[in-house]
């Protein structure tokens, strides 16, 4: 079955992150209707894993990794004094230029004007960024775990998020460990209540994609009211 018809929708459970997303944190929303995501870089040791707390997911394409990373932890001055911390960065597990990085926020309007300042733009040109990002905010409000090697996010919609989060934690995190994944971080969207943000860490790659691209899992996630394909990334931690 091909990703986009991944099942994961029933998977929703806990980013970025990628592997893994660890966030520690201070949440700027008091409603559970936002989510964020969170994950580790290769230097930085995982926050504490408050929550609630906020987190922007950045997704793009990149020329050459080792091109790119040098410019990123360059800037990480610009983004410390925006108040903004990394958590993951991850690289796509079947295209490894696929890159998602998972940063903290403790002000959703301040790094959403960090987003869209030309002076971030002219540093992913200068870094070998290729693609238009795909920048997405989500509230954080489950968050377990550590830095893991591998991990797999899933974000998609559900019609009602009590009847879905009813069925998630009806499955169960033994459940999911079984099949290869442990709960890792669960959030919504802050722009889209009615997205939901998961991130597992993967223990057994082969075992987590054959539960997660189930028929089970599919019929699973309709019945938990999923809309739509949901969109399924596996990570391995950059290096």
């Amino acid at each position: 079955m091909k990703r986009s018809q991944s099942v994961l929708q029933i998977v929703p459970a806990i980013v970025l992150a990628a592997a893994l997303f660890s966030c520690g944190g201070s949440g700027a929303k008091k409603s559970s209707d936002s989510t964020a995501n969170a994950d580790t870089t290769k230097k930085a040791a995982a926050p504490a894993a408050t929550v609630p707390f906020d987190v922007v997911d950045v997704r793009h394409t990149i020329k050459d990794y080792a091109k790119w990373r040098p410019v990123f932890d360059a800037d990480s001055a610009n983004r410390e004094a925006a108040g903004m911390e990394t958590v993951a960065v991850g690289r796509d597990a079947d295209n490894a230029n696929n890159i998602l990085v998972a940063v903290k926020v403790p002000d959703v309007a301040k790094a959403k004007a960090f987003m869209a300042d030309p002076k971030l733009k002219a540093t992913m040109d200068k870094s070998g960024v290729v693609s238009k990002p795909d920048v997405q905010f989500y509230h954080m409000i489950r968050m377990n775990g550590g830095p893991a090697k591998q991990w797999v996010v899933i974000n998609h919609k559900v019609k009602d998020f009590a009847a879905w989060l009813k069925v998630y934690d009806g499955e169960g995190e033994a459940k999911r460990a079984s099949e290869g994944y442990t709960d890792r971080a669960l959030g919504r969207g802050i722009d889209d209540t009615t997205m939901v943000h998961l991130v597992f860490t993967v223990t057994d790659m082969a075992k987590a994609k054959a539960a997660i691209f189930s028929a089970d899992k599919k019929k699973l996630m309709e019945s938990a009211g999923v809309i739509g394909k949901p969109d399924i990334r596996f990570y391995n931690q950059a290096q």
